[in-house]
Parts: structure tokens; C-alpha cells; sequence
């Protein structure tokens, strides 16, 4: 049988009790739920000034060029 999680930490040597207090803080905070954040949606309407020079499809298109420049 195992031995329990304190006696397995309380033998190791100082430096890895250390990376073992890390990786315990990291999954614990990757666990903690985070508030979801709200939607914005001020960039509504936007690209409005170009719908006579482009299809809505044209402007999807585009929009993919303009956010992997």
C-alpha cells in the first residue's frame, strides 16, 4: 500500500518540496473557475462603411486578411 501524500512530501529534500508546493498551487488554480467575461460587442457595425465596396462574405474574407496581418 502507498503511503500517504504529507509522508511522501515530508521525505523529500527542501528544493523539490518547493516544486512540488508550485505544481500543487498551479492545479489549484487552474481548478478555481474564473468569471466568465461579458461580451463586447462595441465593434458592431464596424465595417459598415465598406458594405458597398464588399459582400458580407468579401468582408468575412477580409477581416481573416486584416487580423493575420
Amino acid at each position: 500500500m502507498s503511503k500517504p501524500l504529507e509522508e511522501l512530501v515530508k521525505e523529500l529534500p527542501s528544493d523539490i518540496k518547493s516544486e512540488v508546493r508550485d505544481f500543487a498551487e498551479f492545479l489549484l488554480a487552474k481548478r478555481t473557475k474564473k468569471a466568465p467575461k461579458k461580451l463586447r460587442q462595441d465593434w458592431a457595425g464596424g465595417l459598415s462603411d465598406l458594405s458597398g465596396q464588399y459582400t458580407a462574405i468579401e468582408l468575412q474574407k477580409k477581416a481573416l486578411e486584416w487580423r493575420e496581418e
